[in-house]
């Protein structure tokens, strides 16, 4: 016990997360009759309200977002079993890639042509993918939340002065009051991201699970650390600023799975605007009062610099998304539609970017699968406040209104 308390206490050390001569008793609840400093010990509220978070998501979802889906048409049945080989199963347990070095003897013990073993691996890989109405349900309840959290965001701060002047954030630091609707604003943001630390394993299965989920625990952190320092002004700046964007991410991706591709480019196109004026925009205003503003107002501290550092890593990111998102917006003008979703495996694009389109005779022809996908290439992008980059692979791109596959080729 002895060695916890003296790590305990070398850890919040004063020195570290606090102005010189002020100390944890100075900002604790109830130190000054005219201050309402942040209370640590509500940082346990947004756990069970996570649990209401997930709640109210079920009910949206299950109630009105589903039927809407299902009532544009989008699918909800998922693509034919594969049929019941054990040796198969056994091998696909351990890896649902299929490395072509296993073909060979895999058609030995199960009697089958390389070609039957490959096509029933994709019907296996694509049975374990969600249907498009899942991802429907999905994303518009990432959108209804994101266009909430941002309209509350500027309803709460709209006669806050940090709003209007980033420097108030330090002015009378760390004496600074907690308002109702601000501990409410941070407390539903924290919840909502335990509520995708919890629904994560249960969601769609992106390739970037794992960096989603230390992106999700990483904000949690820094918010309860700001939380904690009484830094909760410069914190709901952050938090409005980066919501912004994600509404219409997610409002392309929904109205991609309902196939309505023009509406879809043109909130692509909206989101491509809306992230740069947030992203380089608003944000690097805020790096540049934590920067050289702060350091006038304040007296420094070593957690001044930790938060700040993070921060400057977080514009640096954008920087690097924002040219990655001009990058797909250019290729995808120059080659064709936004279709597909790179962050998903090949059996999900299968299943999903491959849909059939009726044309004017009754004939069905099958869109080309487009490697290069200007809406899901950002979703790992945009999500708000970190994350790690992850290199995208980019295929050749089909024009989908000049080429057309049948569905046995497409599924090659």
């Amino acid at each position: 016990m002895d060695i916890i308390n003296k790590f305990t206490n070398a850890f919040w050390s004063t020195h570290i997360w606090l102005p010189p001569n002020t100390t944890w008793a100075d900002i604790a609840p109830g130190s000054r009759p005219d201050v309402v400093h942040a209370d640590y010990r509500d940082l346990i509220w947004p756990i069970p309200l996570a649990a209401v978070v997930m709640l109210v998501r079920y009910t949206l979802e299950r109630f009105w977002i589903s039927p809407i889906g299902k009532s544009l048409g989008i699918r909800s049945s998922r693509p034919k079993k594969a049929a019941n080989v054990p040796t198969l199963e056994s091998a696909y347990a351990k890896s649902s890639h299929l490395d072509h070095k296993w073909l060979a003897p895999l058609a030995k013990q199960t009697d089958m042509t390389e070609r039957q073993i490959e096509r029933w691996w994709r019907l296996r890989r694509a049975q374990d993918k969600p249907s498009t109405l899942v991802k429907f349900c999905e994303n518009t309840w990432r959108c209804i939340y994101y266009l909430y959290s941002f309209i509350f965001g500027v309803i709460v701060l709209w006669d806050k002065p940090w709003f209007w002047d980033v420097k108030s954030c330090w002015y009378g630091y760390p004496h600074q009051s907690v308002s109702n609707d601000i501990w409410w604003y941070y407390m539903i943001s924290m919840s909502f991201y335990w509520s995708l630390t919890a629904t994560q394993f249960f969601d769609v299965k992106r390739k970037d699970f794992w960096q989603m989920f230390i992106h999700h625990m990483v904000t949690l952190l820094l918010m309860s650390l700001s939380w904690v320092c009484n830094l909760h002004r410069v914190g709901s700046l952050v938090l409005v600023v980066h919501d912004c964007a994600d509404i219409f991410l997610e409002a392309a991706k929904l109205t991609k799975y309902a196939n309505y591709q023009k509406v879809c480019d043109a909130i692509f196109a909206i989101f491509t605007v809306v992230w740069i004026v947030t992203r380089l925009g608003f944000y690097p205003r805020i790096i540049y009062s934590s920067s050289v503003e702060a350091p006038r107002i304040l007296p420094m501290f070593p957690a001044y610099y930790i938060f700040n550092s993070l921060l400057l890593m977080l514009l640096v990111l954008h920087v690097i998304w924002t040219y990655m998102i001009l990058k797909i917006v250019v290729d995808s003008l120059q080659k064709g539609l936004m279709s597909g979703d790179i962050r998903s495996s090949d059996s999900e694009d299968l299943t999903d970017s491959s849909g059939n389109v009726r044309v004017a005779n009754g004939s069905t022809r099958t869109k080309a699968k487009s490697g290069n996908s200007a809406l899901a290439a950002t979703t790992t992008t945009a999500t708000s406040g970190g994350g790690a980059v992850n290199q995208r692979k980019r295929g050749n791109n089909s024009n989908a209104n000049n080429h057309t596959t049948d569905a046995t080729t497409a599924a090659k």
